[in-house]
Formats: C-alpha cells, sequence, structure tokens
C-alpha cells in the first residue's frame, strides 16, 4: 500500500512539473510573438505555481514577468517599475540577460528625459532621470540630473530628498576627462580615453591630455542651503552651507552664498564680514568684483556697488557687464526726480524747481553716457547699450547720434 502510494505521489508531482513547464512555455511563447497582453496573462496563471517550483525555474518565471511586463519598451510606467524588481529576482540565473535589458530600459528613458528637457518640460524629464538612476542604482549622475531639473521647476521639496540622497551616497561628480587638440580647428575635444588615443596615433589631435571635473559637492549643499532659504527655514540653511564650508573654506563661490543667506535673513554684518573675506582670498578676480557689486546693489548699496563695478572694470578693462550695472546705477537715481517732476504744480517757484530738476536728470543722462558707449564698443552687439543710449541721445537733443543708433538697434532687432 505504501509503495503504490509513493508512485501515485510520483505521477503528480510530474504532472505538476509538466504544468509549470506548460504555463512558463505559454509566457514564453507569447512575448516571442510579441503578444504581450497573452504574455501577462500567461504569468498571471503561472505565479499560481510559483510557490512549487525549483529556483532554477523560479529565476525563468521572474525574467519572463519582467519581459512580458516591460513590453519592449511599451510597458507602463508602473509595469516598468514592477519588471524591474522581477528582473532583480532572475539576476542569479539570468545575469547577463539581466544586465542587457537594465540598460535598454536605462537607455529608453534618458531618451524621454532628454526629450522632455529639450521641450523644458523639467519636471517629467527630473521624474525619468530618477527612473534612469533607479534601474540600476549605479550612475549617481543620473540622481544628480533628476535633481537639478527639479529645482528649474521649484519642486523643492523633491529636489531636496534627491540632493540629500545625493550627499548620503557621498557623490561628488568628479571624472576624469581626456581632451586633445584638433588639428585642423585648433580648439581643444573632450573625447572619451579611446578616441583621444586613436585620433593622437593618426596625428589629427595633438596635445593629449587628462584632468579631473571640479566637486559638484558645493554645488549640492549650496542648492539644499537655499532650498532651506525659500521654504523659509534659514537655521537649517546655515547648517547646510557651513557643511560646505567646513570642506571648501576657501570656496569663494559658497561664501558669497552663504553672504546671501545671511542678507536674506537679516543679518548685515555676517554679510559684509563675509563679502570682505570674498575680496581678501581673490583681490584680483574681476568676476568677484562684478558679483559683489550685483550683491550690494541688490542689498541697496549703490556707493558700494559702483566701487565694485569699478575695481571690476580695473581688473578687466573689458568687463561689459561691469560698465551696463554702472549706468543702471546713475539712470536708477532718476526716478525720485521724475517722482518730484510731476508732482509740481505750476507757481513761479514749482517752474523754477522743475528746471533744476530737469537739469539735475540731463546730468544724470550725460554722466550714464561714457559706461554705455564703452560697453557698446567693446560689445558692439549689445542691443541693451544700444537701445538706451539712443534714448538718451533723443532727449539730449543730440539728434545725429541718436539717428545713427537708431539705425544700429534696427539692424540689431532685425538680426534677433
Amino acid at each position: 500500500m505504501k509503495k503504490q502510494l509513493i508512485i501515485a505521489l510520483a505521477i503528480s508531482m510530474g504532472a505538476f512539473s509538466f504544468a509549470q513547464k506548460k504555463e512558463l512555455k505559454a509566457v514564453e511563447k507569447a512575448i516571442k510573438s510579441s503578444d504581450f497582453a497573452a504574455a501577462k496573462a500567461a504569468a498571471t496563471t503561472a505565479e499560481g505555481l510559483l510557490g512549487a517550483m525549483d529556483e532554477k525555474s523560479k529565476a525563468k518565471y521572474y525574467y519572463l514577468l519582467g519581459q512580458a511586463l516591460y513590453a519592449d519598451g511599451k510597458g507602463s510606467d508602473a509595469d516598468i517599475a514592477t519588471a524591474l524588481e522581477s528582473f532583480t529576482k532572475a539576476e542569479s540565473a539570468y545575469g547577463s540577460e539581466v544586465t542587457a535589458l537594465k540598460q535598454t530600459i536605462t537607455n529608453k528613458f534618458l531618451t524621454k528625459g532628454n526629450a522632455a528637457y529639450e521641450k523644458q518640460d523639467y519636471s517629467n524629464a527630473s521624474k525619468y532621470f530618477e527612473k534612469s538612476y533607479r534601474v540600476k542604482e549605479k550612475d549617481t549622475v543620473y540622481l544628480y540630473y533628476a535633481a537639478a531639473t527639479a529645482v528649474n521647476v521649484k519642486e523643492y521639496d523633491r529636489a531636496l530628498g534627491l540632493y540629500e540622497e545625493l550627499k548620503n551616497l557621498g557623490y561628488t561628480g568628479i571624472q576624469k576627462q581626456y581632451f586633445a587638440i584638433n588639428k585642423e580647428t585648433g580648439e581643444e575635444e573632450i573625447l572619451d580615453k579611446a578616441t583621444r588615443d586613436l585620433y593622437v596615433k593618426a596625428k589629427s589631435h595633438i596635445k593629449p591630455g587628462e584632468r579631473l571635473t571640479e566637486s559638484k559637492k558645493p554645488e549640492i549643499v549650496k542648492n539644499v542651503a537655499l532650498i532651506y532659504v525659500s521654504e523659509g527655514n534659514n537655521e537649517k540653511a546655515i547648517e547646510a552651507m557651513k557643511e560646505a564650508r567646513d570642506e571648501n573654506p576657501d570656496d569663494v563661490n559658497l561664501i558669497l552664498s552663504e553672504a546671501n543667506i545671511h542678507f536674506k535673513m537679516g543679518n548685515t554684518e555676517k554679510f559684509q564680514e563675509l563679502l570682505t573675506k570674498a575680496t581678501e582670498l581673490e583681490p584680483e578676480n574681476a568676476e568677484l568684483q562684478y558679483n559683489l557689486g550685483v550683491i550690494a546693489s541688490q542689498s541697496d548699496h549703490p556707493v558700494e556697488a559702483k566701487a565694485y563695478y569699478e575695481k571690476a572694470i580695473e581688473l578687466d578693462p573689458n568687463y561689459v557687464n561691469a560698465y551696463i550695472n554702472i549706468s543702471a546705477l546713475v539712470l536708477a537715481r532718476e526716478e525720485p526726480l521724475i517722482t518730484e517732476m510731476n508732482g509740481l504744480g505750476s507757481s513761479k517757484k514749482d517752474d523754477l524747481r522743475y528746471d533744476e530738476l530737469r537739469e539735475e536728470r540731463q546730468n544724470l543722462y550725460k554722466e550714464a553716457v561714457p559706461f554705455l558707449a564703452k560697453a557698446l564698443e567693446i560689445d558692439t552687439e549689445n542691443l541693451s547699450a544700444a537701445k538706451t543710449l539712443m534714448n538718451i541721445y533723443n532727449i539730449l537733443g543730440e539728434s545725429d547720434k541718436a539717428k545713427g543708433l537708431k539705425a544700429k538697434v534696427e539692424a540689431l532687432e532685425g538680426a534677433q
């Protein structure tokens, strides 16, 4: 009796094994025919037999389920997410196949992300870049892209989570770049090492070299701090900036970022202290002087701003924006004059005051002219400078100069 029972059970197990193979084969056949709806249905049936499958069969089931859900790239985002989980469970037996499929999925997400980015659909671009990272959680640069594009659309909570994840992963974004000079164009080209070496060997490129890119960590910590500022969480903002400064105490950009935070918080004393430190570290940096001018101007310190712009020009006589910003500071003094002029009555006293204000306004225009003229001399296609200067010449009654600039403005506008 026991012998018959053993035989009966063996037959039963054999039939069960046959059923497993049959269901898995049905999934496989549907996938080969690109009938992914049928493949998903067959996988659902096969799922009922999963508990009795051996490890090899389970791996095959998950591998096939992943393909059915992925549907050759046509699956929904939810299905693809589940497909990736299934592929992970199949890696022990289908390592090379799963690696290839994950790379394909990554590339498809990147393609969608880049397409969304080109359309300035930064929200979706960010999500696709994040998905590209989640496929293998290896290429952290995609997570960085996801965070940066989320900031573009002010999805700060999401960006903050991604940036914090990058920090915890120790992401720096530092990469080794290989470059060489193209003999034909004389320009430097960044290439992968194999291509660079091949071109140098072929003598189409010369002066090969390599270098490390700058770390993205200061930018990440700075953005985290600025997100906290935008949310009104100034304490966390300062804490984040301190973390960045501890690693890079002499990084002028970080010093300026912290100075901005203190300015927004109303800590003017700390703000000025940091600006002083920045100039001490890089006294010959024209761009720094210019940026300090912008910050001083935004904080309603026009005298200090003008001094910084003048210092930038002293260090770099061709710094166009410094000339333009000085002219803007000069012309900003016009507004209270116009307000007072418009508020005057028609009495003799008011008429005299009007003439005084008019002359003062004319002098402001004359003061601004040399800066705008110099900016236009350096950058002959600067439409903003040309337009402003043309309007000033019209007000000053210098019609010949105004006519000459009118033709230039029209040409520049037509070229845009």
